[in-house]
């Protein structure tokens, strides 16, 4: 799975702040593995994640599972799922940081996914 994110969070997610990934959908398939790219500036693919868990529930038990390591600030949280009666979370296991960015197109990809796309 390819998924477009800020590059304030990759930051978060390469240094371990952010060990969940959040979305307002569910991936329409069970994914092992989710490629990173760094919208703009950067707009590369900068690595990978292991996704060792989903959550799936009300957007406050979601985030009182995962305030510590979330790597957004409750206010945005708040933002991201108003209105909404559940929120996504993706579990990161093992990250990689690719030691090259590489280009949408190295993966035959013409433009940027808008949230994600299956790969």
């Amino acid at each position: 799975m390819l998924i477009s994110i800020n590059p304030e969070y990759v930051e978060k997610i390469f240094s371990g702040k952010k060990r969940y990934e959040f979305r307002k959908v569910r991936f329409r398939s069970d994914v092992e593995k989710m490629i990173i790219y760094s919208t703009a500036p950067v707009q590369r693919i900068v690595g990978e994640a292991e996704i060792v868990g989903i959550i799936e529930d009300e957007p406050e038990k979601v985030w009182k599972m995962t305030a510590d390591y979330s790597g957004i600030d409750k206010t945005f949280f708040d933002s991201y799922y108003r209105g909404k009666d559940k929120a996504v979370v993706y579990k990161l296991g093992e990250i990689k940081k690719y030691q090259e960015p590489v280009k949408l197109s190295d993966f035959g990809i013409n433009f940027a996914p808008q949230s994600f796309i299956n790969t």
